[in-house]
């Protein structure tokens, strides 16, 4: 066993990466609980030690205390490890002026301006927005009769919603969906990506203090908490990328569940029900956030079994807490309403309710205008050839591509276009 001043890592510590977390993460999940019980030992990139809070219990315990459990990563006892250029530097961030890293009073009332400002949001023009964008997505493909679903419908509509609702114009959201994905894609555009996000923030902000708007920048900006407009567009940065990509991936699980299990044949003929049925249980079976970077010791503890030392780094295995055993006795879905699933996180650090509501108006609008626009859609595959993105983190498909009756585009006035 090798300690380096935290965690340790041992012959039996398990690599958060690789194929088992596209392929079968569930079983994965029932092997390290087995094997290590509700803590499992693990390692990032670069053989980084970390802790994985794989029980329901202990991770309502970890998140419900955030003095012992801090948000602070400035407490992480690995720093002096972790190179200029490690990957997941964007994720583990060091003195990062966002919510994420904002600890105590200051995050509460961080926390609540960014409640605010969303809440500020009119819940009838969301939808209205959201139908618009779908329809708009839908007529670029609606005549070919057969279309990937993630590429050209899942992965750009959420942030086509959300830039509306911060304050872009829709000349501006297009480019920025592009950015976004690029971004969140991890590859050879994902510098170039972030940092048109965070001019895109900056110039929205200057533009929001000479002409305010309706909107959520301008009510970050006048909120009383006094906050900068790095502050503020770092927060707004952090919004939009965790309000796209889950939701897109949200979408996109939800779409294979109701494609592929005929529980939910009947909504894809025109049953409303069955879609707000196939998006609770993919929050419990399917969920787009798999693991969170996460919480940092802020003491010698005990969890779980196990003795965490000050400053070690535990992320929150949200999928794997979902299915903890201890409490899904009986193995069931439990879909039809049944909310307790932790897919948002919990404590003060979990993900605003107003920004949940807004997601749930997101994936849900896009489902029911896909289905009813192309009724008869079906697998262009079978489904055992869906794939997953290989990450531990989010867990959504690389693609899904169906077929459809080819129907005539709306062509509604007031499309606003963009690249095809």
């Amino acid at each position: 066993m090798t300690t380096v001043s935290g965690c340790p890592v041992t012959h039996t510590s398990v690599p958060l990466s690789g194929p088992r977390f596209q392929s079968d993460p569930v079983q994965l999940y029932r092997d390290l609980r087995r094997d290590h019980g509700a803590i499992a030992p693990v390692v990032l990139d670069g053989d980084v030690p970390a802790w994985l809070v794989l029980g329901y219990r202990e991770l309502h315990q970890v998140t419900g205390d955030p003095v012992l459990f801090s948000r602070d990563s400035e407490l992480w006892n690995q720093w002096d490890r972790i190179p200029d250029d490690w990957p997941l530097l964007p994720m583990i961030g060091r003195r990062q002026p966002s919510i994420l890293y904002t600890v105590g009073e200051r995050h509460s009332v961080r926390a609540m301006m960014i409640s605010n400002a969303l809440e500020g949001v009119d819940p009838f023009s969301l939808k209205r927005y959201a139908e618009e964008f779908a329809d708009e997505l839908i007529d670029r493909f609606c005549t070919k009769g057969s279309v990937d679903i993630i590429a050209e419908y899942a992965k750009l509509l959420p942030a086509l919603v959300l830039a509306r609702i911060y304050g872009f114009s829709d000349e501006e959201a297009h480019p920025l969906v592009g950015a976004i994905n690029d971004m969140i894609d991890g590859r050879e555009r994902a510098l170039a990506g972030q940092q048109h996000l965070g001019a895109s923030m900056f110039q929205l902000l200057a533009d929001k203090h000479a002409e305010p708007g309706d909107d959520v920048a301008t009510r970050m900006l006048a909120d009383p908490g006094g906050f900068t407009d790095e502050e503020v567009a770092q927060d707004l940065m952090v919004m939009m990328a965790a309000g796209h990509q889950p939701t897109a991936d949200w979408m996109g699980n939800s779409l294979r569940l109701m494609l592929t299990d005929d529980r939910f044949a009947a909504s894809l003929s025109g049953g409303r029900h069955s879609v707000a049925e196939a998006m609770n249980e993919v929050l419990w079976e399917d969920t787009p956030t798999q693991n969170v970077a996460g919480r940092w010791a802020a003491r010698d503890t005990h969890l779980g079994g196990r003795h965490i030392r000050a400053g070690d780094l535990l992320l929150l295995g949200l999928a794997a807490a979902n299915g903890d055993p201890q409490v899904r006795t009986d193995g069931s879905a439990l879909t039809g309403g049944n909310n307790a699933f932790l897919s948002f996180g919990h404590g003060e650090h979990r993900c605003p309710f107003p920004a949940q509501e807004t997601a749930e108006v997101i994936a849900r609008t896009g489902i029911e205008v896909l289905l009813d626009r192309l009724p008869d859609v079906d697998l262009a595959v079978p489904a055992e050839q869906l794939t997953r993105r290989p990450s531990p983190w989010l867990r959504g498909l690389t693609d899904l591509p169906v077929l459809f009756t080819p129907t005539p585009a709306l062509g509604r006035p007031g499309s606003h276009g963009g690249p095809a």
